[in-house]
């Protein structure tokens, strides 16, 4: 009796043991990439998953055009996406509430002690490109005020119409703070609309007045003029990879993969990757393997 309870025993622990291996072998490694719903965002997302597919054996599933920063943020917080392009800008005060930090390596380490503390999200190497904040008026403005700066806006506002996306309104680094500072006071009430009508909107003559990022392709394509910020309202909003750190510690081959990006677009260049997109309306993947494999950073 104890010889056959011994045997059975025995049985059941290879069954088991057998089981945990098969459930453990049919594990699928496999990361979530969202982004942004605007070209620049989608196609750093993309770059994300192209590197990752060629680089490592994790599986990508893309999610990439969700919508704004706070659709986006809130996936990541909710673990429906392991990481998207994140800005320094947006993070200090869109997310952190804190105020504007003017130094960039001041401002992107804020973001990362404190999206490590409050999130458990890890802020990766930088892009190396600024897409701040601006705004841009039309070349028939420009050439009736001739303005250059936000202060030079201010005092032809009231002749002025302005518009924006949803987003720009609901930032502590949007429209009540800019308006306050400068003491902006645009004809009526501003425009309100999504993200992809904004230039539209603004080459109908709808609109004179508009925020921009300052690497954004249409700039060229409508002829606009880019202000300066003479106050230094807008933080600097340097591009890069966040990610949620229990992913990290699944996956940690990931960083080095991501990291492969770092210092590798520049202004100018992420200025042209948009205008291929925004612009010309080439495919965003086509458009990331272009740059990739530029690189060499895939074959």
């Amino acid at each position: 009796m104890k010889r056959r309870q011994k045997w059975i025993g025995l049985v059941l622990a290879l069954a088991l043991g057998l089981a945990v291996v098969l459930t453990g072998c049919g594990e699928k490694k496999t990361v979530t990439i969202g982004s942004k719903d605007f070209g620049e965002n989608i196609v750093l997302g993309e770059m994300f998953a192209q590197l990752i597919e060629a680089k490592t054996d994790i599986t990508v599933e893309r999610k990439l055009n969700m919508g704004g920063t706070f659709v986006c943020f809130e996936a990541i917080q909710n673990g429906d996406i392991d990481m998207y392009p994140e800005y320094t800008g947006t993070g200090l005060t869109a997310q952190l509430k804190m105020d504007v930090i003017s130094d960039p390596d001041e401002a992107y380490q804020a973001v990362s002690d404190e999206f490590h503390e409050q999130f458990s999200i890890k802020w990766l190497k930088p892009f190396g490109f600024n897409n701040t904040y601006t705004l841009a008026v039309t070349d028939a403005v420009y050439r009736e005020y001739g303005v250059e700066t936000f202060s030079d806006l201010a005092k032809v506002s009231e002749n002025l119409v302005f518009g924006a996306e949803h987003e720009f309104f609901d930032r502590q680094d949007g429209y009540d703070g800019l308006v306050e500072t400068y003491g902006l006071k645009f004809k009526g009430e501003p425009l309100k609309m999504q993200v992809a009508l904004k230039y539209q909107a603004i080459g109908n003559g709808d609109m004179d007045v508009t925020d921009a990022f300052a690497t954004d392709g249409p700039i060229q394509q409508y002829n606009l003029h880019v202000l300066k910020d003479d106050k230094g309202f807008f933080p600097p909003y340097y591009a890069a990879p966040i990610i949620r750190e229990d992913t990290l510690e699944k996956y940690p081959e990931v960083e080095d993969v991501l990291n492969t990006l770092a210092g590798l677009i520049d202004d100018a260049t992420m200025t042209e990757l948009n205008y291929k997109i925004d612009v010309e309306g080439q495919e965003v993947a086509d458009v990331a393997t272009e740059f990739l494999k530029s690189k060499g950073l895939i074959d």
